[in-house]
């Protein structure tokens, strides 16, 4: 989607869901108990942890109800969860969240389920792309909506844009099976989706080119940040057991996962269960816990898409988009 219409749908859908929903209901205000977490898309491995915390019966230790609501194509999940129909959100990626920001709809991220994003360009030894400099001459298939995190690593690279060939393509790997492209774009997660590659790939992850950006972000408004964020901190200790049992026990994880959302294949899941449990643990969640978020690396972020000229308005500032309040007051219990 292009910016400006990405910004006008979020303010649109914003205004839209707080009049229908009665100016926002807030559900903590009549039963603390109750949580929806809105997701940006349909369920998948990125609920892994929320699925085995589910099965495990974290949430309601923890004296909450969880409702997963699932996002897709007609739904606007900040929308959602700005006007307070949701009182937490789950996104892919971290750009929305600065836009969103940006044009002035009141959210803040306060975890990042994966500390790496999980996003990578693959190639194959006929044409090895194996560092950033290498796209130079290439034919680059990448999804619309991640058109732009392309032209991040051009920029951050100092490739120009007219040195490489975009083509937008559909989700799946076919335009480099067919010669049609020589790289395509894809998650690590989706292990099942990029396999058709064949065990000879190569993965240039999009962090090791300097796109250092954050995925599988939660979020909340800043009235819920304000009012509730006891109950913000009670769903994210419990999130973080539920993710930390699905580092330490996969398959299990994978099961209730499964059994969660059924469409899902299992053996796939399991595949893919190594690259997910990789991208939400690692030294930095082994020193600051699992879902920290460090304050520079967003500042780096908002640096980057200023330059990309991402945002309709003044750049947000680091305080505006991030709170590390319920991180802080989580420390102990998202270190295990």
């Amino acid at each position: 989607m292009h910016r400006r219409q990405f910004l006008q749908t979020v303010a649109a859908a914003a205004a839209v869901q707080a009049c229908s929903a009665g100016l926002a209901k807030q559900v903590f205000a009549s039963d603390a108990g109750d949580i929806v977490m809105q997701l940006g898309w349909l369920g998948s491995n990125g609920v892994l942890g929320e699925a085995a915390a589910l099965k495990r019966g974290f949430y309601k230790d923890a004296g909450l109800n969880l409702t997963i609501t699932p996002g897709g194509p007609n739904v606007d999940g900040i929308a959602s969860v700005a006007s307070g129909r949701a009182q937490v959100g789950q996104y892919s990626s971290s750009p929305p969240i600065m836009m969103a920001r940006a044009a002035g709809i009141p959210i803040k991220a306060i975890a990042a389920g994966f500390q790496r994003h999980p996003f990578a360009l693959f190639s194959l030894p006929r044409a090895p792309v194996h560092k950033a400099q290498d796209l130079v001459g290439k034919r680059i298939a990448v999804q619309a909506t991640a058109v732009i995190l392309v032209k991040a690593v051009l920029a951050l690279n100092n490739i120009a844009e007219k040195d490489v060939e975009i083509i937008v393509s559909g989700a799946d790997v076919t335009p480099v099976l067919t010669g049609q492209a020589d790289v395509v774009t894809g998650w690590e997660t989706n292990v099942h989706g990029v396999s058709a590659l064949g065990p000879d790939r190569i993965v240039l992850p999009l962090w090791d080119t300097g796109v250092q950006l954050y995925a599988n972000l939660y979020y909340a408004s800043d009235e819920t940040i304000g009012k509730n964020q006891k109950v913000l901190e009670s769903f994210l200790s419990a999130t973080a057991k539920g993710w930390q049992f699905a580092r330490d026990n996969p398959e299990a994880a994978v099961d209730a996962l499964v059994e969660l959302y059924p469409n899902l294949n299992r053996k796939d899941e399991l595949e893919a269960v190594g690259a997910v449990v990789k991208a939400s643990f690692n030294s930095t969640s082994k020193q600051e816990g699992w879902g920290a978020m460090d304050p520079a690396n967003w500042d780096k972020q908002i640096k980057l898409f200023d330059e990309l000229k991402q945002f309709k308005s003044a750049p947000p500032t680091v305080a505006d988009i991030m709170t590390d309040a319920v991180l802080g007051a989580t420390k102990t219990i998202r270190m295990g």
